[in-house]
Order: structure tokens, then C-alpha cells, then sequence
């Protein structure tokens, strides 16, 4: 078994975390990854945290001096102290992960496969008044094997037989990580908020369009798209003639952009000939008002390049006229 390369297969952790959660209020979220190459004894750790769709900082293990980095300017007002610290827990979860690891490996036999993989992430999610909403942690192995802390933060729901073995040492582990989400998670988070204001607490309107597709059974579909908003919060509706129209209508979760702002569109299928009926509508706190959208169908093409050479020939030809007039004559 063949398993993606390393720096691939964290960024689709990322990815499709960053898609699951960002949208609403704000996370703060970590990612680690243990990787096992075959042939080489010392496993490599990496770690990234992002507040919503914005990495603030990273750690590796293979990294030149192995120490927590910080990947966003405002984080460059911590202090050197606060560096340490987090070195010093990402190193602590690297020696955990190795050990759960090797357990993995041993218990499948994975020994000959070219990389042995443990992803985890975990986080919390606070309301815009600072509020506690939600944490969430997961530990998966080859993203088969997982472990899941349920939604009370009290209890754990295993799937695969090598996690369900290590499920009653697991017990014991739920009120930690209940303590660390609802506590040091949020106040880390806040923390951030605060430092990164200006980037993190800032709104950019969205660019809007609606785009026009002919389907080969005949009807069209009509895509509502909003593209470079920020923050994630954000409503697309399609009506029909004044009213909500969500029959036939495709919503996928937001995406991260890439490059620190979110897009989504919503599309819909209407017969062909009756596309003026249908409005999209935009809602995004930084719209001074929401946005109705409707597609306009292109206006009728001034043929500007034939009229020109119509011209041309036309002035050639009386010229050419009037020169033989004058010749004759």
C-alpha cells in the first residue's frame, strides 16, 4: 500500500478541516501529523495552527532548529517566552503520536509500507462575543482507523479494531482534552483575535456574478457565485419569481480561497427561456445591503469589424469612381 506523500497529505487534512469547520464565528484549530518513512527509524512531526482560514504558526521536527515558528506577522508580538512553551507541548505531542504510532504499525503489520501516518486535529470555536460554542478533536491512522471525541466532550466514538483496543486507556483522556478546548484552547483563540485584529476581525465584501450554462438535455443552469469575502459567514438564496427556490438547487460548504478570504456559489436548474424569473440573493456583513443578482442575457453583437470594412471598401470604390470620372473627362 502506497500511502500520498507527506506534505500532500496534510494539506488535504487541512483542507478538508479548514472546509468542515471555518464557516461561523471563529476557530482556532491544530494539525499534526506523524509520519514513519520505511527504512528510517526517527519519525517526522509537523504541526500547523490556523485561526479560521490563517496559519499563525508551525512547527517540524525535521525543520532546521525543530522549533514552534510563527506564520503570521502579528504573531511576532509574543514574547520569547510563549515560543518556548509551545515548542516545548508540540515536542511532548510528537513523543505521544510516535508512541501511538509504532502501536498502530505493530498492531496491522505495516511495517514494508512506504509511509505510516497519524493525523490529528482538535480545536475550539468561539461566538463573536467570546463565548465557548463548540470543541472537537480527532486522531485517525491512515484515515481508516479513528478516534473521535463526541460532541459533550465526556466520551469517544472508535472505529477500527486497533483503536478500539487503546478505547478504555482513552477514558481518562476525555476530561483533559474537555479542560483544554473549553480553556486554554479559547483563551489562545482570544488571544489571537486580539493580536491579529486588524487581519482576523476585518470584512471584505464579496465579488458577485451569475454564470449561464447550457445543459445537453436542454434546461440551463444558473450559478450564483460570490468570491474573495471575508468573514466565512455568508448566504446565497435563489428565488423564483419573489419566492425561496431550493428544489433542485446545489449549496456546496464554503471553501478557503487561498489566499486568506472564502468563496461559495449555489447553483440552480430552470427550463430554458424563463432564466429572468430567478433572483440570487447575497447576505454578507460586508455588504452595506444585501445583493439581489440576476442573470443578464448578453446584448446583441454590433458586428463593428463588418461595418468597418463595408466603410472602407464603400470609400474605395467611390473613389475609385470619381478617379475614372476625372480621367475620362
Amino acid at each position: 500500500m502506497r500511502n500520498p506523500a507527506p506534505c500532500a497529505l496534510l494539506l488535504l487534512l487541512v483542507a478538508l478541516a479548514l472546509t468542515q469547520y471555518c464557516a461561523g464565528s471563529h476557530w482556532l484549530q491544530t494539525f499534526n501529523i506523524m509520519i514513519l518513512e520505511y527504512g528510517i527509524w526517527e519519525p517526522r512531526f509537523i504541526q500547523v495552527g490556523y485561526v479560521d482560514s490563517i496559519q499563525f504558526q508551525g512547527f517540524d521536527s525535521k525543520g532546521g532548529t525543530a522549533r514552534m515558528q510563527p506564520r503570521a506577522a502579528w504573531m511576532g508580538q509574543e514574547p520569547p517566552e510563549y515560543w518556548e512553551k509551545e515548542t516545548e507541548e508540540a515536542l511532548l505531542l510528537s513523543e505521544r503520536d510516535r508512541q501511538l504510532l509504532r502501536i498502530m504499525v505493530d498492531y496491522y503489520g505495516h511495517w514494508k509500507n512506504d509511509y505510516h501516518t497519524l493525523q490529528e486535529v482538535f480545536g475550539c470555536n468561539v461566538a463573536n462575543d467570546g463565548r465557548f460554542l463548540r470543541g472537537h478533536y480527532r486522531l485517525a491512522y491512515y484515515g481508516y482507523d479513528y478516534i473521535i471525541l463526541n460532541e459533550n466532550l465526556s466520551s469517544w466514538t472508535a472505529e477500527g479494531k486497533a483503536v478500539k483496543n487503546l478505547l478504555n486507556s482513552w477514558e481518562a483522556e476525555a476530561e483533559r482534552w474537555r479542560t483544554y478546548l473549553q480553556e486554554d484552547c479559547m483563551e489562545r483563540l482570544l488571544r489571537c483575535l486580539d493580536l491579529g485584529k486588524e487581519t482576523l476581525l476585518r470584512s471584505e465584501a464579496p465579488q458577485t456574478l451569475v454564470t449561464h450554462r447550457v445543459r445537453p438535455e436542454g434546461n440551463v443552469t444558473l450559478r450564483c457565485w460570490a468570491l474573495g469575502f471575508y468573514p466565512a459567514d455568508i448566504t446565497l438564496i435563489w428565488q423564483r419569481d419573489g419566492n425561496n427556490h431550493t428544489q433542485d438547487m446545489e449549496l456546496p460548504d464554503t471553501r478557503p480561497a487561498g489566499d486568506g478570504t472564502f468563496q461559495k456559489w449555489a447553483a440552480v436548474v430552470v427550463p430554458s427561456g424563463e432564466e429572468l424569473r430567478y433572483t440570487c440573493h447575497v447576505h454578507h456583513e460586508g455588504l452595506p445591503e444585501p445583493l439581489t443578482l440576476k442573470w443578464e442575457p448578453p446584448a446583441p453583437r454590433i458586428p463593428i469589424m463588418e461595418i468597418l470594412i463595408g466603410l472602407v471598401l464603400g470609400t474605395l470604390v467611390v473613389g475609385t469612381v470619381v478617379i475614372f470620372l476625372v480621367w475620362k473627362k
